[in-house]
């Protein structure tokens, strides 16, 4: 019960189903406890809307739909700590309707598919735990599912245990960009994983110890990139941390899923700091044999730490000055950057 005694130990729980109050004739919506971040949510009646949320404990599962472009939703503090919104539906659990389980995706606390969306100074977790569910065999508890274009976290907890963020797209072919700075994101298994654009720029990862006898424990990465999108995901300026032991976890394997064979994942970590939990000897593996990881655009440059020491060069392929020079920012994000000065 590690997750759910964090989470309560942080602030009063909310109850759902209050309206929001509204800033007097501006675009603004305060959820207090008490309030529903959702009916915030369904209030804003087009594009341009800020959320506050304020200090508290909020229960519920957030769906940002398509039509509410540009919204920003925000901790009225500045310690993302504060402020938390928290489910716990795992891929397994059953629906109430009867209608068969969430999925991977439905199991998510928080979904956008917004564009232009903006969120900072909030936890987003699914306190959902395996050992409270021997009899679920789909395990994926997905915090954030993100889609829309230009979607932008800063200063934003993400907690969860398998699949913790799920940075994907709209379509096959819509390349979404996501921009994620200063977050904190954690988990054990394939917990940032999606075929999005996604830049990861200051940010944190942090492995969970997981009570399994075995290693690797888990992956960090776990991207499904688009084969004709030239960028897939990208850490750099980051840190890679790990609460199990050194040498349990392993920093990626490529996800190909069963929908979509023709995805050829890409990720690119550079200028990050790697602690002793990555196996600096074998930081990648496969997913799948029929699709082994020497095949796919992982790449790094210029990291530093323990799990970042190259002993066995032909398993950490390196970017070259010329190539590192593509994989920025700008790069990634393209005429977007200029907006998130």
């Amino acid at each position: 019960m590690r997750r759910r005694t964090l989470l309560a130990g942080l602030t009063g729980t909310a109850l759902l189903g209050t309206t929001p109050a509204h800033a007097g004739s501006r675009r603004i919506l305060h959820v207090r406890p008490g309030d529903s971040v959702q009916a915030a949510v369904d209030t804003a009646d087009g594009p341009g809307w800020t959320i506050v949320v304020h200090p508290g404990t909020y229960r519920e599962v957030v769906n940002i739909p398509v039509d509410k472009a540009e919204l920003t939703l925000c901790g009225a503090s500045r310690d993302p700590r504060a402020a938390v919104i928290v489910h716990d539906n795992a891929n397994g659990t059953p629906r109430p309707d009867g209608s068969g389980t969430y999925g991977t995706a439905g199991s998510a606390t928080f979904t956008s598919a917004a564009p232009g969306l903006t969120v900072h100074g909030l936890t987003l977790a699914n306190d959902w735990l395996r050992a409270d569910h021997p009899d679920i065999t789909g395990t994926q508890a997905v915090a954030a599912h993100v889609t829309g274009d230009r979607s932008r976290f800063e200063n934003v907890r993400l907690l969860a245990h398998q699949d913790t963020l799920f940075a994907d797209t709209t379509a096959l072919d819509a390349f979404d960009r996501q921009y994620y700075r200063h977050c904190h994101i954690e988990g054990d298994v394939d917990f940032v994983f999606g075929r999005a654009r996604a830049v990861f720029e200051g940010c944190r990862f942090h492995t969970l110890q997981r009570d399994v006898p075995f290693t690797p424990k888990g992956m960090v990465f776990a991207p499904s990139t688009a084969r004709a999108n030239p960028y897939g995901f990208l850490a750099l300026r980051s840190r890679i941390t790990s609460g199990a032991e050194d040498a349990a976890y392993r920093m990626a394997r490529p996800w190909v899923p069963s929908y979509e064979t023709t995805a050829w994942p890409s990720l690119v970590v550079r200028d990050t700091w790697i602690g002793p939990g990555i196996d600096a000897t074998a930081p990648y593996t496969n997913m799948r044999d029929a699709y082994p990881w020497q095949t796919m655009r992982f790449r790094e440059h210029a990291n530093s730490g323990p799990g970042a020491e190259i002993s066995v060069p032909e398993m950490r392929p390196q970017l070259t000055a010329e190539e590192a020079a593509l994989h920025t920012r700008r790069t990634y994000l393209g005429d977007w950057l200029d907006r998130l000065r």
